[in-house]
């Protein structure tokens, strides 16, 4: 069985093209049933996040065909555009690359703590719907379980840094003091309480918070004397906002050009100054051609991550060593898997000579033969029937040219070289 992990992300794809292939929530579940009965996979689990959608697999071929194509008609694009720009890695190097994912060292802010709970979201998600099998869940663990260590025993998450830090750090290099500014932020899921908490600490003392829902925009804004409104209130409040940020899960902008042209209007062309860090995009992207609207995507926040990167890139090494102890250990204990059936397969042999001549013994001590003869005669047979196949195997493999099992056989029963005297039977059987 082949494992997969095959994805598209903020590297290999601008935001445009990663938009189209993003799976909003409540659409993983029926997408993990269609995967598996249309592109042949036997366990699958989908991590979408506003910088990658990645599929982790396990499946019978090692070929990619058959999931792009799936990919390509489910969210109607051609596979050859998929092919540009998606990613495909097997069994180890598989295994390694989610443990960096969760670890935060592939993320386009390195370190950030948000990508561990968007895969265990992922996981939890694919057992709901019966995607996950004994590989992916095993995988998932270890996954897990090295994410911890890398946060535990490495500086990677000290001060943590995240898009929504990146997104308000830019703001603070565009206005000179924060607090005069008025926030205006789309969406009340962690990001933007992040985004939030950094634009408080930055002084903004003005947040308004507008979400689909308005309990949960309530939420959020009274932790930091904000206001709260629905989405649909979002032109009435634009005039008054002097920074926007938006993130939700919306499958369609919530944010137009139009809106955007009312509301400069209205501020007599006072400059806004937007960031759009969802994925597929809040903001249309024609809100960025007005001329007193300056439009981000986490695509531009490159400046801010390459500072980050410098600072923790002792912190990345260690992280990266933790990883490929992690992945050798993981794929080590699936090989040691391997060898499970054929065990209870060889000690079930074992067991039916046992008992064939068990019984033997105990007809022969029931017709009163004498026990030592009788002890000395099971002893012969289960020697004589235990290693008859092996030695006929054996001397098949010799004469086919095959020696090299005679070394395989030594290690196997601990045998001494050939030249060797007549192993001590205490060395072994102690």
């Amino acid at each position: 069985m082949a494992l997969l992990a095959l994805g598209i992300n903020h590297k290999t794809a601008p935001v445009d093209i990663r938009e189209r292939v993003t799976f909003a929530p409540d659409h993983i579940g029926g997408a993990l049933s269609a995967i598996r009965e249309q592109a042949q996979i036997n366990e699958v689990a989908i991590l979408s996040t506003c910088n990658r959608t990645e599929l982790y697999c396990s499946l019978d071929h090692q070929d990619t065909g058959a999931l792009l194509s799936w990919l390509g008609r489910y969210h109607n694009i051609q596979v050859s555009q998929l092919e540009a720009c998606t990613y495909s890695y097997w069994g180890e190097d598989a295994a390694r690359h989610m443990m960096r994912v969760a670890s935060g060292l592939d993320s386009l802010v390195l370190g950030e703590p948000q990508i561990l709970g968007q895969m265990k979201d992922a996981y939890a998600l694919a057992n709901e719907a019966n995607s996950m099998g004994s590989l992916l869940s095993k995988l998932f663990q270890q996954t897990f379980s090295v994410a911890k260590r890398v946060r535990t025993d490495t500086a990677i998450g000290e001060n943590p840094v995240s898009v929504a830090y990146a997104a308000v750090s830019m703001a603070t290099r565009i206005f000179a003091d924060m607090s005069e500014n008025k926030a205006l932020l789309i969406g009340a899921g962690e990001t933007i309480e992040l985004v939030a908490k950094h634009l408080w600490e930055s002084g903004v003392r003005h947040i308004t918070v507008a979400n689909r829902t308005l309990t949960r925009a309530r939420e959020l804004a009274s932790q930091f004397n904000g206001e709260a409104v629905l989405l649909s209130d979002i032109p009435d409040r634009l005039p008054y906002a002097d920074i926007v940020i938006a993130s939700t899960a919306s499958p369609l902008p919530i944010l137009g050009k139009g809106a955007a042209e009312r509301a400069l209007k209205l501020r007599r062309h006072s400059p806004i100054f937007m960031v759009d860090i969802a994925v597929p995009r809040d903001i249309e992207p024609q809100v960025g051609e007005l001329d007193d609207v300056y439009l981000y995507t986490v695509d531009d926040l490159k400046e801010v991550v390459e500072e980050n990167i410098k600072s923790r890139q002792g912190a990345a090494e260690e992280a990266a060593h933790l990883v490929e102890s992690g992945a050798a250990e993981f794929m080590s204990q699936i090989r040691a898997l391997g060898a499970v059936s054929t065990l209870k397969q060889f000690r079930g042999q074992a067991e039916m000579i046992r008992d064939i001549e068990l019984e033997k013994a105990m007809k022969s001590l029931e017709a009163g033969s004498d026990p030592q003869k009788v002890l000395a005669a099971l002893a012969r047979g289960l020697t004589n029937k235990l290693i008859h196949s092996p030695s006929v195997q054996l001397r098949n493999a010799n004469s086919e040219g095959r020696v090299e099992v005679n070394d395989w056989v030594r290690e196997l029963f601990e045998l001494d070289s050939a030249d060797s005297a007549t192993p001590n039977p205490k060395q072994h059987f102690n």
